[in-house]
């Protein structure tokens, strides 16, 4: 069973990285958040918006392993956001960041109903393998340090292990 301190810890660098991203989106202006770091790589408002739908699913991956055994994820969504990945760049940094906050509320906020055995359960995607509530709650904070070196126009410190090897695309075209 998860101790206390592993649940601490993990509520304390989400607490953490998130603070830092936050802080580094918050210094962009809307112009600057438009303009990718690298030709071809998403640009700063693109990326807090993939933050809240992964947020949302990441979110809805946990609630699934607290209510069926070892589930399968493959095809289970999170919630809609109110600034999807594709409308990103019709809204401003401030909109985004508060959006990002909204999402984070939601977890943190189910993280709040949890009991340590509950970090124990289990859930199965094809792209990560079979990770316990604990291990996807930690790909939070994970995440937020790859985009936290992404926005800067640097390598991230930090790459998903994904079972085939490769990050898949995300990318998806923006509305117009």
């Amino acid at each position: 069973m998860a101790d206390e301190s592993a649940i601490r810890e993990l509520k304390e660098k989400m607490a953490h990285e998130r603070a830092k991203l936050l802080s580094l989106f918050e210094s962009f202006s809307d112009k600057d958040a438009s303009t990718p770091p690298k030709p071809g790589e998403w640009n700063s408002k693109e990326q807090m918006a993939h933050l809240c739908e992964m947020e949302s699913a990441y979110r809805a991956w946990v609630e699934r392993a607290l209510v069926e055994d070892n589930p399968g994820l493959d095809g289970v969504g999170g919630e809609p956001v109110a600034i999807p990945l594709e409308r990103a760049s019709r809204h401003t940094v401030a909109e985004l960041i508060a959006e990002m906050r909204r999402q984070r509320e939601k977890t943190l906020a189910l993280m709040e109903t949890l009991s340590p055995a509950a970090y124990d359960r289990t859930a199965t995607s094809s792209l990560f393998g079979t990770l316990n509530v604990l291990q996807w709650l930690r790909s939070y904070y994970r995440h937020d340090r790859m985009h936290h070196g992404q926005a800067r126009g640097e390598e991230p410190a930090y790459k998903p292990r994904f079972l085939s090897g490769r990050e898949p695309d995300q990318r998806r075209p923006a509305a117009r």
